[in-house]
C-alpha cells in the first residue's frame, strides 16, 4: 500500500455503503416476508461491518505507530 492510512480508510467506506446496501435489502425482504433472504443480506451486511472496523483499526493503528511517540499526556493532534 502506498498510503496505508489512506487505502483503509477508502476500505472502510467501500465496506460501509456495502454493507448498507445490505442492510436495505434485508428490510425489504423482511417487510415482503421473505424472512430467509433478508437474515441472508443481514448477515453478509454484519460481515461488511466487520470489514470496515478492520480497516478503520487499521488506520487507527497507522496512525499511533506514526504519531504516537510525539504525544504527551493530555496533548490533543
Amino acid at each position: 500500500m502506498a498510503n496505508p492510512k489512506a487505502d483503509h480508510h477508502k476500505k472502510a467506506a467501500e465496506h460501509s455503503k456495502h454493507a448498507a446496501t445490505h442492510h436495505e435489502e434485508a428490510a425489504k425482504h423482511y417487510e415482503g416476508g421473505d424472512h430467509k433472504l433478508g437474515a441472508h443480506h443481514a448477515h453478509v451486511a454484519h460481515g461488511h461491518h466487520l470489514n470496515a472496523e478492520h480497516h478503520t483499526h487499521e488506520a487507527a493503528k497507522h496512525h499511533a505507530e506514526e504519531h504516537g511517540g510525539s504525544l504527551k499526556q493530555g496533548a490533543r493532534n
